[in-house]
């Protein structure tokens, strides 16, 4: 699908609205599949949004202050956030990430979304270089962009862990970050200790070579959604030079709310600058400041999360789907997407065979990575058994 092209819209956003169009491409089939055959019959995996209620503990502090009605409590505060609530947050990081951090090391921002955006607005010059490696997040790019800079793609391994050697190989004078995001969307894959203790020694070296400061900006917000005891490394006390940004979207279900934060080393180079220029690109972005009745909120909660168990449960029965019919896949140890090999080389021609099956996902040529699909199993139990035969359906015809 191309873009509708205009004179008075900006090229760039024209060819970012193709590359981006295979979101746009899962709602408009979804909503003429739901219309032409009802919602009940199709099942919709294509889109990653948390169905789980948040925790009790969430709505009865969401009471709580929206009730307050203290003189400005609507009002401005500090860019960086309410001092408390910093505070309170720092002393998560503390546990998260086992590194002595303050509330002066805390910018509360929209979202992970917005805390990518601060972190890029504030570290790249113009044809400065992130690395990420593939799959990756579809913004990503564009974020990166937004701020002058180019994201650099590298294929991860087969079980879609870091290639520490293509790190290495990519690494150049115009590398300003490594980005990482685990667990991982859209393959789930939670990145080991020994592999990040390895990135940080790379990182570590190829800076001191260039003489420069080589960023690892870890996104986080599957933090909390990890399965069979696995669990997350701390990415801060590994590496120096490294920040950190997530939000309570999946954690605690309020994607909508737009709330998550920043979280800098505390012996960061360069930390007082860094803290600055962070601050003031949230308010020269727009987002000017988190929102002031959320931040009062999750200051309540931080730390606490949506039964994970439930998703695990769907993670299983999404696998036994999967297995049954033929798939070929990693499981996910963390968030709520699978992301198996098409068996089609043509991820995008499969994906259409699912839709005759009435079953929703989305390519992998969307996150990088062609040959694969996208299933996000935040749905109820009953939808994903209802795709059973139809992933069989669409995989024995993929093979005819």
């Amino acid at each position: 699908m191309s873009a509708e092209r205009s004179p008075g819209i900006a090229e760039k956003m024209i060819n970012f609205m193709e590359r981006a169009s295979w979101i746009r491409k899962m709602f408009e089939e979804g909503a003429r599949l739901k219309q032409e055959h009802g919602a009940d019959k199709v099942c919709d995996f294509s889109l990653g949004n948390p169905d789980l209620a948040p925790p009790e503990t969430f709505q009865e502090a969401l009471e709580q202050a929206a009730s307050d009605r203290s003189p400005a409590i609507h009002g401005y505060m500090p860019n960086a956030g309410f001092p408390e609530v910093r505070n309170r947050i720092a002393d998560q990081v503390k546990k998260d990430h086992a590194v002595d951090i303050s509330a002066d090391d805390i910018i509360m921002t929209c979202g992970a979304a917005g805390g990518l955006n601060i972190i890029f607005k504030a570290i790249l010059n113009p044809g400065d270089e992130v690395i990420t490696p593939s799959p990756y997040f579809v913004e990503y790019g564009f974020y990166v962009d937004n701020h002058g800079g180019r994201l650099v793609t590298i294929p991860a391994t087969e079980d879609f862990s870091l290639d520490i050697g293509a790190i290495e190989r990519t690494i150049n004078p115009a590398t300003k970050a490594l980005l990482i995001n685990s667990p991982n969307n859209p393959t789930g894959v939670i990145y080991s200790d020994e592999q990040l203790d390895e990135v940080a020694a790379l990182l570590e070296r190829k800076g001191q070579e260039l003489g420069t400061t080589i960023y690892l900006v870890s996104d986080e917000p599957y933090r909390r959604l990890a399965f069979s005891g696995a669990s997350v490394p701390p990415i801060l006390s590994k590496y120096r030079q490294s920040i950190v940004t997530t939000s309570f979207s999946k954690d605690l279900s309020i994607p909508g709310e737009r709330i998550g934060y920043v979280a800098v080393h505390p012996e960061i180079a360069g930390k007082a600058p860094l803290l600055g220029a962070l601050i003031l690109a949230n308010r020269i972005l727009g987002f000017v400041n988190a929102p002031a009745l959320m931040q009062r909120v999750v200051a309540q909660v931080a730390g606490e999360s949506v039964d994970v168990s439930i998703y695990e449960r769907r993670r299983d029965l999404f696998a036994s789907v999967l297995k049954e019919a033929g798939y070929d896949f990693v499981i996910p140890e963390g968030a709520f997407y699978f992301f198996p090999k098409s068996p089609l080389e043509d991820d995008t021609k499969f994906v259409r065979l699912l839709q005759e099956e009435l079953i929703l996902a989305v390519p992998g040529s969307g996150f990088g990575c062609p040959g694969h699909f996208r299933i996000a199993f935040c749905v109820d139990d009953a939808v994903i058994e209802r795709a059973r035969e139809g992933f069989k359906r669409a995989f024995q015809a993929a093979k005819s």
